[in-house]
């Protein structure tokens, strides 16, 4: 249900208003409600502003997110070198050479199992 107002308007405006209900193939009254509607609601800048703070908060949640990510990843990685140091005691001089050598292809090996996997959708973890 509508409810009836009555207001004057200066020449200029009721005939700005007359063209633009001609033009958009309304009435004045419905020109009028958009006016007013749009008049009372928050402005542009408001909406954008509002707008951009949940981006912009949606976007500092998903670096919170990847922060953790990234320290579970490290303190995972940290455990593991210190476990693995505790538990494999030096190599003897006399085995040291040939050690290095099976490391450095290990190693190799390892680097490219990981870009094969970093190249693909699968992952251990995620």
């Amino acid at each position: 249900m509508k409810s009836k107002h009555t207001f004057r308007l200066s020449p200029e405006v009721a005939s700005q208003l007359a063209e633009m209900a001609i033009r958009r193939r309304v009435s004045q009254a419905e020109v009028v409600e958009a006016a007013l509607v749009s008049f009372l609601s928050p402005d542009g800048s408001e909406r954008m502003e509002a707008a951009l703070s949940r981006r912009i908060d949606r976007v500092v949640r998903q670096l919170e997110l990847l922060d953790r990510s990234v320290e579970v990843g490290n303190e995972a990685l940290a455990l593991f070198v210190r476990s693995w140091l505790t538990a494999n005691p030096p190599l003897p001089d006399a085995a040291s050479a040939a050690a290095q050598a099976k490391g450095k292809d290990r190693y190799d090996s390892f680097v490219q199992a990981l870009s094969r996997r970093l190249d693909g959708k699968e992952r251990l973890a995620g």
